[in-house]
C-alpha cells in the first residue's frame, strides 16, 4: 500500500502542469488531496477528472500571495479532515528579461508568488505540524536554485531562497516529527514558457537558445512520479532530469566552472534573442 494512501495532502498550482499531475498521481494512490489554485475554472476540470475516475479530491480557490487566504484554506482542511499530513507548495511563475531591463514591479510579483506564496504555506503548516508531531512539507524550487541562468534573475533569486528556506525548516524540524523536501527541477514540458512575460527579448530566439537543454525535459506526470518517489524516500532535496542532477553535481564540485561555463554559453546568444530597435 502506497504511504500515500489515506493522507491528506494540500497542493498549490494544482490547475495545470506539475501540480495537476502531482493531484493525479497522489488520488491515484489514495490521498485525500486538496487540489488549490487561482484558476478556477480549470481547477475545477482537474478535480472534476480525478473524481470522475475514483479518487478523491476537492478544490479550494487560493491565490497564495493572499496570507489569510492561504491560512484559511489549511486550516479548514485540518477542520475537516483532522489532520495535515503533505502540503506541496508548487504554485510559482515566471519572468524572463536582463536585470538592465527590470523594474521592481517585475521583482515584487514573482518574488511575492515564488517566495512569499511558500512562506505562507510554510509557516501555516510548520505550525501545525508541530502540534501534530508529523507532517511533510515539500517546496517547489528549481535547478535555478542550484545555479543562477541568464535572463531570469528575479525567479533564481526566489527559487535559491526556497531551497535556502526549506533547509532551514529541515534542520528546525526533525525533532518536531516534520519532514522537509525542497525539488529542484530542469526543464518540465509545461506551457511555463509559453505564458511567462518577456521584456526586450524576442520569444521564438530565447526558445531557440534554450532548445538544447528542453530536450533534457520530462512530463509533468514524470516530473511527479520522482517528486513522490523522493518524498517516499524522505529527501532533503529532490532534483528532477538529468540536467538538474548534472549541474547540482558539477556547482558542489567547482562552482566557478559552472558559473564561467554560463557565461560563456549565454555569450554566444544574448545579442540574438534581445528585441533590435
Amino acid at each position: 500500500m502506497s504511504i500515500f494512501h489515506k493522507k491528506v495532502c494540500i497542493i498549490t498550482g494544482a490547475a495545470a502542469g506539475i501540480g495537476k499531475a502531482l493531484c493525479e498521481q497522489l488520488a491515484k494512490e489514495g490521498a485525500i488531496v486538496v487540489a488549490t489554485d487561482m484558476n478556477e475554472d480549470a481547477l475545477k476540470r482537474t478535480v472534476k477528472g480525478i473524481c470522475d475516475r475514483g479518487g478523491q479530491c476537492s478544490a479550494a480557490v487560493v491565490n497564495v500571495t493572499d496570507y489569510d487566504v492561504f491560512k484559511k484554506c489549511i486550516e479548514d482542511t485540518v477542520n475537516q479532515e483532522g489532520k495535515l499530513d503533505y502540503l506541496f507548495n508548487n504554485a510559482g511563475i515566471g519572468f524572463a528579461a536582463e536585470i538592465q531591463d527590470t523594474e521592481i514591479e517585475h521583482w515584487r510579483k514573482v518574488l511575492d508568488v515564488n517566495l512569499n506564496g511558500v512562506i505562507y504555506g510554510s509557516l501555516c503548516a510548520y505550525k501545525i505540524m508541530a502540534k501534530q508531531g508529523f507532517g511533510h512539507i515539500v517546496n517547489l524550487s528549481s535547478v535555478e536554485g542550484l545555479i543562477p541562468f541568464p535572463l531570469t534573475a528575479s525567479y533564481v533569486v526566489s527559487k535559491f531562497a526556497v531551497l535556502g528556506l526549506s533547509q532551514s525548516m529541515w534542520v528546525e524540524g526533525r525533532d518536531l516529527g516534520i519532514k522537509v523536501s525542497a525539488v529542484c527541477p530542469g526543464f518540465v514540458k509545461t506551457d511555463i514558457f509559453d505564458v511567462t512575460p518577456m521584456i526586450g527579448l524576442v520569444r521564438e530566439k530565447v526558445m531557440a537558445a534554450q532548445s538544447k537543454w528542453i530536450k533534457f525535459g520530462v512530463t509533468p506526470e514524470k516530473c511527479a512520479e520522482i517528486i513522490l518517489k523522493g518524498v517516499e524516500k524522505d529527501k532533503a532535496i529532490i532534483p528532477v532530469t538529468f540536467l538538474a542532477k548534472f549541474f547540482w553535481f558539477l556547482a558542489r564540485i567547482n562552482p566557478i566552472f559552472v558559473l564561467n561555463a554560463i557565461v560563456k554559453d549565454f555569450r554566444k546568444w544574448r545579442k540574438k534573442v534581445r528585441v533590435t530597435a
